[in-house]
Protein backbone atom coordinates (compact mmCIF):
# COMPACT_ATOMS: atom_id res chain seq x y z
CA UNK A 1 0.00 0.00 0.00
CA UNK A 2 0.81 3.78 -0.21
CA UNK A 3 -0.55 6.88 1.15
CA UNK A 4 -0.52 9.72 -0.80
CA UNK A 5 0.10 13.54 0.33
CA UNK A 6 -0.63 16.48 -1.78
CA UNK A 7 0.63 20.03 -1.28
CA UNK A 8 1.34 23.65 -2.88
CA UNK A 9 -1.91 24.50 -4.09
CA UNK A 10 -3.41 27.88 -3.43
CA UNK A 11 -4.93 31.02 -4.89
CA UNK A 12 -2.90 32.43 -7.72
CA UNK A 13 -3.41 35.19 -10.31
CA UNK A 14 -3.19 34.02 -13.70
CA UNK A 15 -0.20 33.86 -15.56
CA UNK A 16 1.19 32.83 -12.41
CA UNK A 17 3.30 29.87 -11.35
CA UNK A 18 2.54 26.98 -8.45
CA UNK A 19 4.60 23.65 -8.02
CA UNK A 20 2.38 20.84 -6.58
CA UNK A 21 3.99 18.51 -4.19
CA UNK A 22 3.21 14.95 -3.72
CA UNK A 23 4.68 13.00 -0.86
CA UNK A 24 4.50 9.04 -0.53
CA UNK A 25 4.48 7.25 2.61
CA UNK A 26 7.31 4.33 1.06
CA UNK A 27 9.58 3.96 -2.10
CA UNK A 28 8.01 5.44 -5.42
CA UNK A 29 10.90 4.28 -7.52
CA UNK A 30 9.27 0.76 -8.10
CA UNK A 31 5.86 2.28 -8.49
CA UNK A 32 4.71 1.84 -12.40
CA UNK A 33 3.28 5.04 -12.64
CA UNK A 34 1.91 8.24 -10.88
CA UNK A 35 0.06 10.82 -12.13
CA UNK A 36 -1.87 14.23 -11.46
CA UNK A 37 -5.18 14.06 -12.06
CA UNK A 38 -8.08 17.26 -11.30
CA UNK A 39 -11.79 17.82 -10.85
CA UNK A 40 -13.48 21.22 -11.14
CA UNK A 41 -16.19 22.08 -9.18
CA UNK A 42 -19.70 20.64 -11.14
CA UNK A 43 -16.92 18.51 -13.48
CA UNK A 44 -15.77 15.24 -13.88
CA UNK A 45 -11.97 14.57 -13.16
CA UNK A 46 -9.72 14.80 -15.80
CA UNK A 47 -6.26 13.24 -16.40
CA UNK A 48 -4.06 16.27 -15.97
CA UNK A 49 -0.34 14.09 -16.61
CA UNK A 50 1.60 11.15 -15.36
CA UNK A 51 4.96 9.64 -15.35
CA UNK A 52 5.93 6.15 -15.64
CA UNK A 53 8.86 4.56 -13.99
CA UNK A 54 10.49 4.90 -17.18
CA UNK A 55 10.79 8.47 -16.46
CA UNK A 56 8.38 8.70 -19.83
CA UNK A 57 5.73 11.87 -19.35
CA UNK A 58 2.00 12.40 -20.66
CA UNK A 59 0.33 15.39 -20.72
CA UNK A 60 -3.60 16.32 -21.52
CA UNK A 61 -3.41 18.62 -24.14
CA UNK A 62 -4.91 21.32 -22.09
CA UNK A 63 -1.85 21.13 -20.03
CA UNK A 64 1.06 20.55 -22.80
CA UNK A 65 3.75 22.92 -22.81
CA UNK A 66 2.56 24.93 -19.58
CA UNK A 67 2.66 22.14 -16.95
CA UNK A 68 6.01 19.53 -15.94
CA UNK A 69 5.39 16.02 -14.36
CA UNK A 70 8.67 14.98 -12.23
CA UNK A 71 9.26 12.71 -9.46
CA UNK A 72 12.15 12.68 -6.87
CA UNK A 73 12.22 9.10 -6.05
CA UNK A 74 15.00 9.24 -3.27
CA UNK A 75 12.53 11.75 -1.34
CA UNK A 76 9.36 9.77 -2.68
CA UNK A 77 7.96 12.89 -4.12
CA UNK A 78 5.94 13.66 -7.30
CA UNK A 79 5.87 17.22 -8.42
CA UNK A 80 3.84 19.57 -10.76
CA UNK A 81 5.37 22.34 -12.01
CA UNK A 82 2.56 24.82 -13.55
CA UNK A 83 3.10 27.80 -15.29
CA UNK A 84 1.12 30.43 -17.43
CA UNK A 85 -2.17 29.51 -14.98
CA UNK A 86 -5.78 29.82 -16.28
CA UNK A 87 -8.84 30.74 -14.70
CA UNK A 88 -9.49 27.50 -16.29
CA UNK A 89 -7.13 25.77 -14.28
CA UNK A 90 -8.92 26.14 -11.05
CA UNK A 91 -9.82 22.35 -9.50
CA UNK A 92 -8.83 20.44 -6.80
CA UNK A 93 -5.66 18.32 -7.89
CA UNK A 94 -5.40 14.99 -6.92
CA UNK A 95 -2.03 13.08 -7.12
CA UNK A 96 -2.67 9.37 -7.28
CA UNK A 97 -0.48 5.66 -7.84
CA UNK A 98 -1.25 2.63 -10.27
CA UNK A 99 0.88 -0.34 -8.65
CA UNK A 100 -0.22 -2.97 -11.50
CA UNK A 101 1.48 -3.99 -14.39
CA UNK A 102 -0.94 -2.25 -16.66
CA UNK A 103 -1.66 1.53 -15.81
CA UNK A 104 -4.26 3.13 -18.19
CA UNK A 105 -5.77 6.11 -17.13
CA UNK A 106 -8.42 4.29 -15.24
CA UNK A 107 -6.25 2.14 -13.66
CA UNK A 108 -5.16 3.98 -10.81
CA UNK A 109 -5.66 2.55 -7.67
CA UNK A 110 -3.75 4.95 -4.51
CA UNK A 111 -5.14 9.12 -4.33
CA UNK A 112 -4.22 11.58 -2.25
CA UNK A 113 -6.66 13.87 -0.49
CA UNK A 114 -6.24 16.53 -3.10
CA UNK A 115 -5.29 20.29 -2.97
CA UNK A 116 -7.18 23.54 -4.65
CA UNK A 117 -5.49 25.38 -6.61
CA UNK A 118 -7.34 28.63 -7.46
CA UNK A 119 -6.37 30.66 -10.45
CA UNK A 120 -7.80 34.62 -10.30
CA UNK A 121 -8.46 36.12 -13.98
Amino acid sequence: QVQLMESGGGLVQAGGSLRLSCLASRSIFSINAMGWYRQARGKERELVATIRSSGSTYYADSVRGRFTISKDNAKNTLYLQMNSLKPEDTAMYYCAACTFMSCPSTAYNYWGQGTQVTVSS
